[in-house]
C-alpha cells in the first residue's frame, strides 16, 4: 500500500484560480466564495494533486504524510 496524504488548502491565501481544480480534476472544488477545499483531504499519495500543488499561484496548498505529518509539499529546506 502506498503513501497516503492529508490535503489542506490555506482559505486565507486561496485566491479562487482554479488552477487546481483544472491540475487535479475531481480531487479539488470551488465554493460559492470561490474557494478551493480538498473533495477528500485524506487521500493517495497522487501526482495531480502534488502537480496542482506545486502550481497554485499563491501556494495555498499544502500536502503532509498522513498520521506522521511529514511535509510533502512545500518540502522543508
Amino acid at each position: 500500500m502506498g503513501d497516503r496524504w492529508h490535503v489542506e488548502v490555506d482559505r486565507a491565501l486561496c485566491i479562487g484560480s482554479a488552477q487546481c481544480v483544472h491540475r487535479a480534476t475531481g480531487s479539488f472544488r470551488l465554493d460559492s466564495a470561490m474557494q478551493s477545499h480538498p473533495v477528500d483531504p485524506e487521500t493517495d499519495a497522487n501526482g495531480r494533486v502534488l502537480d496542482a500543488a506545486e502550481n497554485c499561484p499563491v501556494e495555498a496548498i499544502t500536502i503532509t504524510l498522513l498520521g506522521s505529518g511529514e511535509p510533502v509539499f512545500p518540502p522543508e529546506e
